[in-house]
């Protein structure tokens, strides 16, 4: 079908398919009403794309999504400084606001697996332990482990806690409510309230 197509048009369509969760037909949806939009509205989404590229960076401190060198997150002096969230990737962070927790975060950028090659050297991990090493008024007193109900989250967050358990800070898991070999971003906000509130002391044996 899609043959019949101008050039144009199919490499639309084709970059649309591209994306996560977007299917030939989703892409050609997108596409047509991008064909129907005013040149304004177009234009607006382009401009919004190239500042994404330009703009956006991770945040020097935690590794979410920033504008500036340092996320809204981190600037915000009402958040609660003696906690602090670890998860797997950027957008766990949005997941993890929805379910009210009013901490701080730290990005791992991934998670360890053997099988893909990824260790903890390709992680943040050691900038979280320069950030639970710190001392001050903000010293972080409780590490709460937020990675993903999958066999690589599990290795992780046991990796981490086994490395912040010398440091004598309180180190927890949120509750395993959550399917195994699930993912956090399709997770209800309802499930992952639990989750926190219900998050308990890890064991490293």
């Amino acid at each position: 079908m899609t043959d019949t197509y101008p050039e144009s048009l199919r490499r639309l369509i084709a970059s649309f398919s591209r994306l996560p969760g977007i299917g030939p037909k989703s892409a050609q949806r997108l596409a047509f009403f991008l064909i129907k939009s005013s040149p304004e509205e177009v234009e607006e989404l382009v401009g919004s794309l190239s500042e994404i590229k330009k703009k956006i960076r991770l945040c020097s401190e935690c590794g979410f999504y920033a504008d500036k060198d340092r996320c809204a997150v981190c600037n915000d002096p009402s958040r609660d400084r003696s906690t602090l969230c670890i998860v797997e990737r950027p957008q766990d962070v949005l997941i993890i606001e929805k379910a009210g927790y009013r901490g701080l975060y730290h990005v791992l950028g991934g998670s360890i697996s053997p099988m893909r090659g990824v260790g903890p050297d390709d992680l943040s991990i050691k900038r979280l332990l320069e950030r639970l090493n710190a001392t001050g008024s903000e010293k972080i007193r409780e590490a709460i482990l937020a990675t993903n109900p999958s066999l690589d989250g599990e290795t992780t967050a046991l990796y981490i806690a086994r490395k912040v358990k010398p440091l004598g800070l309180r180190t927890t898991i949120i509750a395993r409510g959550l399917p195994l070999g699930g993912d956090l971003e399709f997770t209800d906000e309802g499930t992952l309230t639990q989750a926190l509130e219900g998050r308990r002391e890890i064991l490293t044996g």
